[in-house]
């Protein structure tokens, strides 16, 4: 069963390792291990629906209090330190594209707002729930999750949009295809999620990011049902696949998708290399974006990333072998990791796309490692997230920004964010271990994702304010480089203030124009992606 306060299955545990608990107390110092609010007491905190139970809302405390939190650090303070709600005044949970029509018909008669959920895994507060004295339905759709169709001719697949990754990958390999969509949170995250944050999968080298999957889409907008998209290529126009991408529930809520599907490869490798410094790393892994090579992944981290991943893996005797072997090749003591994904359809592509990464990292000073490590990454590529569980009960606190630079601007870019991390909790006199990595390279440029664990404080209103400060810091470090406020992560709440600098005001009037003329009651997930009037955090 999914985890009603924290990350993922709630039989799943993955403890930190002594060695590394030692290290987070040399380094940070000991954070706070207050227990956390249960069960039961936090649906004690849920008070009075405003609305009335029937067959498509659950009223009940317990289905209020899992849908009003999404993964952001606020979210974790609510749940975790008895900071809960506002709540949901309701959870639907539609089967059908016709359920959906029902019930945001039902939600506009009672004067309602909705908030879409998919897997609750937002981490920029996309599923805040914001009194602003309409009641709210928390509108559930994991239980449109079926492969409606595939047309293995022309290789498109009609999806329910609350499949989640796992669900939607059974599916369509049962039938020889994927889609090859893998973001960090693919156990939980659903396609509808993906389309409307425009999603970035670890493999977007070969598969594309979301937005070059979809070919169509079903949406339940207020006042129509929305066929969007559809054709293989078009002149004629804007491209509304373009509008409802990104846009985060406010055109509406995506019921049914076409999306792009290919063979499930037959071979699939991945490769990890070190560099002596970060120069030699980035010049590698833009020498490969560059080149065209079809590698399906380029994940490069930093030093300081490579050293924490090290530590906190735990196993010391094989880390301790893997950093006498890096020694004696001339590495030194700080070197950059590199996992290169390869993954083709037949070997003997697979052997000419290995062979052409390889050498253009070892041109760069690279030394490859094998694929032994590699395969310990895919067999973990999405466990990693339940390091925020142990960490948490640790005594610390975990927090990931994101963005998206040319190449020219990735060092300064990285450099600026962690200057701005530190800075931040400096001024509480906090410590903080802040690395990062690139995870989508790109032949301009590629993201920037960083990673900040500081410890706990006793008072969750302290937890706040060193996150309000960090998350200001790091967001204005990011414009002032003149990246995106987000590469793969949303806009959500937490972004909102940061986005005219990306877009403009004339640009952000014009966005919500389209939303005006779709949902001119604003019932859609208001206080989301655009500000409105009043907000306030």
């Amino acid at each position: 069963m999914k985890r009603w306060n924290g990350w993922g299955d709630e039989t799943i545990d993955r403890p930190l390792a002594d060695s590394a608990l030692v290290f987070l107390e040399q380094r940070l110092g000991a954070g706070d291990r207050s227990p956390d609010l249960d069960f039961d007491e936090a649906c004690a905190r849920v008070g009075p629906s405003r609305l009335s139970a029937d067959v498509m809302l659950d009223t009940s405390a317990s289905a209020r209090l899992c849908h009003a939190h999404g993964q952001s650090l606020p979210d974790w303070v609510a749940f975790r330190r008895d900071r809960l709600g506002p709540f949901p005044d309701a959870v639907a949970r539609p089967e059908s594209h016709a359920d959906v029509r029902g019930l945001v018909d039902k939600a506009r008669r009672l004067g309602a707002v909705i908030v879409p959920y998919g897997g609750g895994t937002s981490v920029v507060r996309h599923l805040a729930v914001v009194d602003d004295g309409r009641p709210v339905i928390s509108v559930d759709m994991s239980h449109q999750n079926r492969l409606l169709d595939l047309d293995t001719h022309d290789r498109i697949a009609t999806l329910g949009a609350g499949a989640a990754g796992p669900v939607l990958e059974a599916q369509l390999r049962a039938h020889g295809y994927t889609l090859g969509h893998y973001p960090q949170s693919f156990d939980y995250s659903t396609l509808g999620g993906w389309l409307v944050t425009r999603s970035a999968g670890q493999q977007s080298r070969r598969y594309g990011r979301i937005e070059d999957m979809l070919l169509g889409a079903r949406v339940v907008a207020p006042g129509a049902n929305l066929v969007i998209g559809g054709q293989v290529a078009s002149a004629a126009g804007p491209d509304l696949r373009q509008i409802l991408l990104g846009s985060e529930g406010r055109l509406g809520l995506v019921t049914e998708a076409d999306m792009h599907v290919r063979p499930v490869p037959a071979c699939e490798a991945f490769h990890v290399l070190f560099f002596a410094d970060w120069t030699a790393a980035e010049a590698a892994a833009r020498g490969i974006a560059q080149s065209g090579i079809d590698v399906s992944m380029v994940r490069l981290s930093n030093a300081e990333e490579t050293d924490v991943q090290l530590r906190l893996v735990g196993h010391e005797s094989a880390i301790a072998w893997l950093r006498r072997y890096i020694g004696w090749r001339g590495l030194g003591d700080r070197p950059c990791m590199m996992t290169l994904g390869v993954t083709a359809d037949d070997r003997r592509t697979a052997r000419r796309i290995t062979g052409a990464a390889l050498s253009i990292a070892r041109q760069a000073g690279g030394i490859s490692t094998g694929t032994r490590l590699g395969t310990v990454w895919a067999a973990n590529r999405f466990a990693g997230a339940y390091a925020r569980n142990a960490l948490w009960d640790a005594g610390y606190a975990v927090d990931t920004m994101e963005t998206a630079v040319c190449w020219s601007a990735t060092a300064p870019t990285m450099n600026a964010m962690q200057r701005a991390a530190h800075d931040a909790l400096a001024g509480f006199d906090e410590r903080a271990l802040v690395f990062s990595h690139l995870s989508h390279v790109y032949a301009a440029g590629s993201s920037v994702y960083m990673t900040v664990i500081w410890r706990r404080a006793a008072d969750p209103e302290q937890d706040l304010a060193h996150w309000r400060a960090l998350k200001a810091a790091v967001s204005r470090a990011i414009v002032d480089a003149g990246g995106t406020i987000s590469h793969q992560h949303g806009v959500g709440r937490d972004h909102a203030p940061y986005l005219a600098v990306e877009k403009s005001d004339a640009g952000l009037a014009m966005i919500a124009s389209v939303f005006d003329a779709i949902d001119p009651e604003r019932m859609m997930n208001p206080h989301k992606l655009l500000p409105e009037a009043g907000d306030v955090g």
